[in-house]
């Protein structure tokens, strides 16, 4: 009777240990390919919405045709427009590596520049879902897109949209020079990037985050792991006091010891409201990077680390 009892608990356990993976299934926790979502601009073209889809491509390329497709066609039970005009007509793309590469015909300039950068904005967050799709960059008749400088805008992030777009009102394009590592690991070469930002976003904030997240253009090195988690950003009379997690401190990367310290405060001080930064971890100045820089020290710009010193 007890062996009965045991095949019997047995069997019941099969049945929800069954029933826990169907589930599972139904909620879509089974793999990366579900969970997309497809930018859209709400009806009265001023806010990014997103819309839930579940894509029916497996491979990369039919998978970049099906998003654009659903980019431009908006479903009827919802009061959303395409970000992507409708007189543009053709958009055509080549992947290489991580970067998808973007051709839209000459309409794509007829766009206002508020209008662009939403759209902007939906084609890379959309995109960049895709695995191993990590950058965008985006051509007007096979020229690289502009911004209101008049300088290429380059490969695009999604997190060069912080805090998804939701009122174009409260975003603001800002501008940064970020340094990063030389091919050698010794020295910091300097990235200008510019990013739409959330009024409600301290720029202290986006720099930390952006030298996170590594950069862009080519001969430049990522100076921390991605895996850093920013705690908390304040300024205090022109003291930026930055709170980094542990995972700060376990930097592998193949740069000497200043490069990661100095990226983040000749970042920082480019700013006309920064003039030292004091680093700590998980709250404490204790800690000593890599057994040789106290971060208890209240560190100042130091042009000699800089390819070429100081850049205007």
């Amino acid at each position: 009777m007890k062996k009965m009892r045991n095949y019997l608990t047995l069997f019941l356990l099969m049945i929800m240990c069954l029933l826990c993976l169907g589930c599972g299934r139904e909620n879509g926790q089974n793999g990366a390919d579900s969970g997309y979502t497809i930018y859209y601009l709400n009806a009265s073209g001023n806010q990014l919405m997103g819309n839930p889809y579940e894509p029916q491509a497996v491979d990369q390329e039919t998978l970049v045709q099906e998003l654009m497709a659903a980019l431009n066609t908006v479903p009827t039970d919802l009061e959303c427009q395409s970000a992507i005009p409708s007189q543009v007509e053709k958009m055509s793309f080549r992947v290489e590596a991580n970067v998808l590469h973007l051709y839209a015909d000459a309409n794509y300039a007829l766009m206002d520049s508020v209008k662009e950068i939403l759209c902007r904005a939906a084609l890379t967050k959309t995109l960049t879902q895709i695995p191993g799709i990590d950058y965008l960059t985006i051509y007007c008749a096979e020229q690289p897109i502009m911004d209101g400088a008049g300088n290429p805008v380059g490969m695009l992030a999604a997190s060069d949209f912080v805090d998804s777009i939701r009122d174009v009102n409260s975003f603001e394009k800002t501008e940064m020079t970020l340094y990063f590592a030389n091919e050698t690991g010794d020295m910091l070469v300097a990235e200008k990037r510019e990013v739409m930002r959330s009024t409600n976003t301290s720029v202290e904030k986006l720099i930390v985050e952006q030298l996170i997240e590594g950069p862009k253009g080519a001969g430049r090195y990522a100076t921390m792991p991605k895996d850093v988690k920013l705690l908390s950003v304040s300024v205090n009379e022109t003291v930026c006091s930055i709170n980094l997690d542990a995972a700060f401190l376990n930097n592998t990367l193949e740069v000497k010891e200043y490069i990661p310290i100095y990226s983040i405060v000749n970042s920082l001080s480019e700013l006309s409201t920064v003039s030292r930064v004091q680093i700590r971890i998980n709250g404490s100045e204790d800690a000593v990077f890599r057994d040789l820089i106290p971060l208890s020290t209240v560190f100042v710009r130091n042009y000699d680390y800089i390819v070429g010193g100081k850049t205007n």
